[in-house]
């Protein structure tokens, strides 16, 4: 995969009403697969999962039939100043991995934990039928979908880019849905600006969309969840990566 250009540096320091509070780009040194974060990330990354732990997919799954989930030992590395996550399958399982940012002073989960945000993050994908990004702020409380989602990016590899906000309460199924038709395959940056009462989000500087109803109001945390198998699951040949350039994160001041 082609480096980053490298004029869309990572954004360090506050924005107005906003106050950094997580900056990386991986330029701290090299992890190799089934090391990540290990010492050198390890005061700033976390991986959600461990191995075997089943994703969404695999969730919905019965017994016995799983085909998917997250193995970040065999997923995760640093080189070349880009997380990568090298997606693939092994015995029928395909592969993804779910790190996350820790922000300085967390003690405990979830690492980055706050209400109202602002997070931007450079990225890259292959075009990979099948396998999927889901990064997202998830509510603290577990409670889904009574207290809502925030996913951008989101979508199949092989498809486009879009944003969704499930609505927090009893219609907690129901989204807005913001589709750039831009598809995976180039560098892209998506900022996503959650605010009391209002989420818009950017796709490589431009808005694609705001949404006003059923905005969640509870602490979230934020997740990079790359997965597969929703709905169809990658051929067992399929293989591929998804690059992180740098990710940074803002609370609202």
């Amino acid at each position: 995969m082609p480096a980053a250009p490298a004029a869309d540096a990572m954004p360090v320091g506050d924005r107005p009403g906003w106050k950094q509070v997580f900056a990386e780009d991986f330029t701290e040194g090299d992890v190799p697969i089934g090391g990540f974060p290990g010492p050198i990330y390890g005061a700033r990354w976390s991986e959600n999962y461990f191995d075997g732990t089943p994703d969404t997919a695999a969730q919905m799954q019965k017994k016995g039939e799983r085909t998917s989930g997250y193995y970040p030992s065999k997923v995760l590395s640093v080189h070349d100043g880009v997380l990568d996550m090298y997606l693939h399958s092994e015995n029928g399982v395909s592969m993804g991995a779910a790190p996350s940012p820790k922000v300085a002073g967390a003690t405990q989960r979830p690492w980055n934990s706050f209400v109202y945000g602002r997070y931007s993050v450079r990225f890259r994908a292959d075009v990979l039928p099948g396998y999927k990004l889901a990064w997202l702020f998830w509510p603290d409380s577990k409670q889904w979908p009574q207290d809502g989602e925030i996913d951008f990016p989101e979508g199949d590899l092989s498809k486009v880019i879009y944003a969704a906000l499930h609505y927090v309460g009893p219609k907690g199924h129901e989204a807005d849905v913001f589709r750039p038709n831009v598809p995976f395959g180039s560098w892209h940056t998506a900022t996503t600006e959650w605010s009391p009462g209002r989420i818009e989000f950017f796709l490589d500087g431009s808005s694609i969309g705001v949404a006003t109803t059923g905005v969640p109001d509870k602490p979230m945390h934020f997740i990079l969840q790359t997965e597969s198998c929703l709905p169809t699951c990658p051929l067992p040949e399929t293989s591929g990566h998804v690059q992180v350039d740098w990710l940074a994160m803002w609370a609202k001041e």
